[in-house]
């Protein structure tokens, strides 16, 4: 599993005392609360400030002191440590540990590997297979079983004919 998760991105500038809104992709930005240490392309910024909440959030780091050091780092991707988020409730993943896993059906059947997961209301995931690419819903019934060590989705093959595309 990687050691780092990419938690959000920067938007753009906020004001002119170095705050970035952010786009999370966490389940919401108060995931974010707790964290002091940020990696943005490789390099270690303290987080000095974070408010808001949702799905956007308004951060501030150590060393980015006015708009033009925030301006900077707009369009760039925000990754935390793995020990510094909060643990997941069971039947919930990371991203990050989903994409690379292979998807096989119930009677072992290999249907692809996971290349993305857009999160939505049911989230979508997209395959690599031998025939281009393919996304499903993750609705009801589809997934069965989820072993990230194993990096290994099981999927109901009936369920997963009705909802890709």
């Amino acid at each position: 599993m990687k050691d780092r998760l990419t938690v959000a991105t920067i938007l753009k500038p906020q004001g002119i005392r170095g705050e970035v809104k952010i786009k999370v992709f966490c389940d919401g930005a108060e995931d974010l609360f707790g964290v002091k240490t940020v990696y943005i392309d490789g390099n270690e910024y303290s987080v000095s400030g974070i408010r808001g909440g949702g799905e956007f959030a308004y951060m501030m780091f150590n060393g980015v002191f006015d708009r033009n050091a925030a301006e900077l780092l707009r369009g760039k991707d925000i990754e935390v440590l793995r020990s510094e988020l909060p643990e997941l409730p069971e039947g919930r993943y990371y991203i990050a540990d989903l994409t690379g896993c292979e998807v096989v059906t119930s009677q072992g059947e290999v249907i692809g590997q996971v290349i993305s997961v857009t999160p939505a209301r049911t989230d979508i995931y997209t395959l690599k297979t031998a025939g281009g690419e393919v996304s499903f819903a993750a609705a009801d019934g589809v997934i069965e079983t989820v072993d990230t060590e194993e990096k290994k989705i099981t999927v109901n093959k009936k369920r997963f004919k009705e909802v890709s595309v």
